[in-house]
This record gives structure tokens, C-alpha cells and sequence, in this order.
């Protein structure tokens, strides 16, 4: 009879995973039913599952969708509770995933505890995949012998980086493709339809005005040389995601996001929340306060927030509070998170008050993410009118020359 595993919850929310053997998958139901329990997934154990994966050395470096590794994280995690192995768990989910890159990175991690090496080393070959982040606290759960508890712990984590990119990227959908509408209506009235219009003042030999003379040339620009500025924006492309890799890169674009009116606060409070979850989940798992701080500040992505977060780190050493550490970087930090830490250092209690502290930020970030539509429309419509009013007022002002002339 074939093999399956499953992960199933009972009614009262308790979990559980593991290998059944049965006829087909609605015997697995009915037999986890008769138990108590609910299925939430089943998966046919394959014979050639433990086979050897194929492994490039790229794969390495391709990254995984955020959510394919949430429900790793919390499958893994009912999984090793329920006492399976951590090899075996790892064989398991590889057969349920469908992401067949992911899929042979779970084999190889598998291959890898099998010959003797612990989880958090083979998670490690793939940095792009599961960060330092993830490994550190798989490492330390090993270590303290509670990794269903701190693989929990990541997946919550995990969950909620998820819903705040979600947000994010959902929030600048609209103001994308306004943006993406107006370029492309742009292309198409100065390489076809403003050279009609522009054709009839050069054969009337009529003086153009700067502005007309502007849009002139980059008219003749496109439609002479689209080959050529095409090539010009890709190269431009190209060389914008390079500078942005680069140290200097990233501290320009930090330094915009956190001075831009509109979208500041939504910066800060987003970092503010994952800084303050991070450390939390670090904490609560067992990591000390300097190397959590030196794992936080390689995790966020604001320049200026790593600096804050990695210079703290002597200064802890040296006896100084988090809490007046970041009270002295009240321009990122706001004044609530110092607080909100010195109430943690005073009752032992940090992580509890930093859980409530990003979850504080995290509604905050939910409630601008709904209202920046509205904060951007205005923005985006004085664009519009400036392009368009620059567009009349180019076309209108040789014409009415011409009337005077005519007069």
C-alpha cells in the first residue's frame, strides 16, 4: 500500500504531521478524521525521493518566493514536533513543494543532514535563499534543542515580512501604472503625432520658441535614433541597478526614501517594525543582544539604519543601554521605540514589548499602505498638468506668433 504524509489540525487548533499508509488520500482523510483531526495537506511518498539532486552551482544564488519559505518554515515546524526527523521532515516537504528549484535545494539540504551535517549548515549554502536571519536562529534552536519552537517563531516572522512587502507593493501598483501610461502616451505623441503638427511651422519657416524648439529635437531624437536610445536607456538601466548594489548607491537611495515627504513615515515605520520583530524573535530564541544586533543590521536594507544598528554594537559592549543608543537616533528612530525599550531593559520583559511594538508599526504601516493612493493622486495629477500644460504651451505659443504675423 502506498505511503503518505500529511499535516492535519484538530478542532481545538492543535497540529500535527507525519507519515500514513494507506489505500488513496481519502483514507488518509477518513482515518485522521476518525482521530480528530483535519487534513491541511497530504502528499504520495515517492520511491526515489531520497535520489540523488542535481544541484548547479547558480542555484545557489536564485531566490525563492517569500511564501514558499513561510510554509516551509511552518511545515518543518509541526513536522520535527510531531517527531519526525529532521531529514525525514526534510524529504517530506520536498516532494510537497512545486517549486522544482526549491525542490532540489531541499534534496540537497537533505543530502547534506544525512551525511552527519546539521540543518542550519545546509541551509547555509544557500544564502540568497534562506538568509543569515533563518540560519542563525535554525542554528540556534539546534543548539538549545527547541527547533519546533524557534522554526515558529521564524515562520511568524517570515509571515509578517510577507505582508508588509504585500502591502507595499500593492499600495504602489496604481501610481506604477500611471506613471508606466503617461511614458508610453509620451513616446507616442512626440514620434507620431507631434510631427504632424511640428511639420507645418517648419514649412512656414516660422521662429520657434525655446520650448517648441526643445520639444523639436527630442521629437526628432526618437524617431531618428530609437535604436540608439533604446540602447542608451538599457546601459542607463543597467548601470542604476549596479550603482544601486554599491555602497554609495544604497546610502543615496536611503537617504532619499527617508527625506521624501510622502514616503518617509512608510520607511520608517517599516523598518521600525521589522527591527523591532527581529530582535524579539532573536531574543526569544535564545540569540544575545550583540550578535542579534549585528544580525539585524546585515537583514534591514536602509543604509542608515544598518549604521545605527552596527555602530551600537560597541557601544553595548561597553555597557550603554539599547535603549539611549537609540534615543540618540531620534531622526530614525522615533521617540516611541526607545521608550517602548527602556520599559523592556527596566522589567526584563524586551521581547513582549517589542512583539507589541512591532505590531504597533505594522498597523501603522497597514493604515498609510491603504491611504497613500490618496496621498499619491494629488502628487500625480500636478505631473500630469505640469506635462501637459508644458505640451500645450510649447504647441499654442508658435501658433500664436504666426497669428501675429499674419495681423
Amino acid at each position: 500500500m502506498p505511503k503518505y504524509i500529511y499535516t492535519a489540525r484538530s478542532y481545538d487548533g492543535q497540529t500535527k504531521g507525519g507519515e500514513i499508509i494507506a489505500q488513496d488520500e481519502k483514507n488518509v482523510a477518513l482515518q485522521l478524521r476518525s482521530d480528530g483531526f483535519l487534513v491541511t495537506s497530504i502528499a504520495l511518498v515517492k520511491e526515489d525521493v531520497a535520489a540523488g539532486p542535481h544541484v548547479n552551482f547558480l542555484d545557489r544564488f536564485q531566490s525563492v518566493p517569500l511564501k514558499e519559505k513561510m510554509v516551509f518554515a511552518r511545515n518543518l515546524s509541526i513536522m520535527v514536533a510531531s517527531g519526525l526527523t529532521v531529514s525525514r521532515a526534510l524529504s517530506n516537504l520536498a516532494i510537497q513543494t512545486e517549486n522544482k528549484n526549491f525542490k532540489k535545494i531541499l534534496l540537497d539540504v537533505f543530502e547534506e543532514v544525512q551525511n552527519g551535517k546539521t540543518l542550519s549548515d545546509g541551509l547555509a549554502k544557500y544564502p540568497s535563499v534562506f538568509g543569515e536571519l533563518f540560519v542563525n536562529m535554525v542554528r540556534v534552536g539546534e543548539t538549545a534543542g527547541n527547533l519546533d519552537e524557534v522554526l515558529k517563531i521564524v515562520a511568524v516572522q517570515l509571515e509578517k515580512e510577507n505582508d508588509l512587502k504585500s502591502k507595499v507593493k500593492g499600495a504602489m501598483i496604481y501610481p506604477g501604472v500611471i506613471l508606466t501610461v503617461m511614458i508610453i502616451i509620451g513616446y507616442i505623441m512626440l514620434t507620431f503625432v507631434l510631427p504632424k503638427l511640428l511639420g507645418v511651422f517648419k514649412d512656414m519657416n516660422a521662429e520657434l520658441p525655446p520650448m517648441t524648439k526643445f520639444i523639436v529635437s527630442l521629437s526628432d531624437i526618437l524617431r531618428n535614433n530609437g535604436i540608439a536610445t533604446a540602447i542608451i536607456v538599457v546601459v542607463l538601466i543597467v548601470f542604476l541597478q549596479w550603482f544601486l548594489r554599491q555602497t554609495a548607491g544604497k546610502r543615496v537611495l536611503s537617504w532619499v526614501s527617508l527625506k521624501f515627504p510622502v514616503f518617509s513615515p512608510l520607511v520608517k515605520q517599516m523598518n521600525c517594525a521589522r527591527f523591532a520583530r527581529i530582535y524579539s524573535s532573536l531574543l526569544k530564541s535564545g540569540v544575545g543582544s550583540v550578535e542579534a544586533l549585528k544580525i539585524i543590521s546585515r537583514t534591514l536594507t536602509n543604509f542608515y539604519y544598518q549604521k545605527a544598528l552596527l555602530d551600537s554594537v560597541d557601544d553595548i559592549q561597553k555597557g550603554v543601554s539599547l535603549s539611549k543608543i537609540l534615543a540618540d537616533n531620534q531622526n530614525i528612530f522615533p521617540i516611541l521605540v526607545s521608550q517602548i525599550v527602556q520599559v523592556g531593559e527596566e522589567t526584563g520583559k524586551t521581547e513582549i514589548v517589542l512583539l507589541q511594538l512591532a505590531e504597533f508599526y505594522e498597523d501603522e504601516v497597514d493604515q498609510i499602505t491603504k491611504n497613500l493612493s490618496a496621498i499619491i493622486e494629488p502628487l500625480l495629477m500636478v505631473i500630469i498638468g505640469v506635462s501637459v500644460g508644458f505640451f500645450a504651451i510649447a504647441m499654442l505659443q508658435p501658433m500664436y506668433s504666426m497669428m501675429d504675423n499674419i495681423k
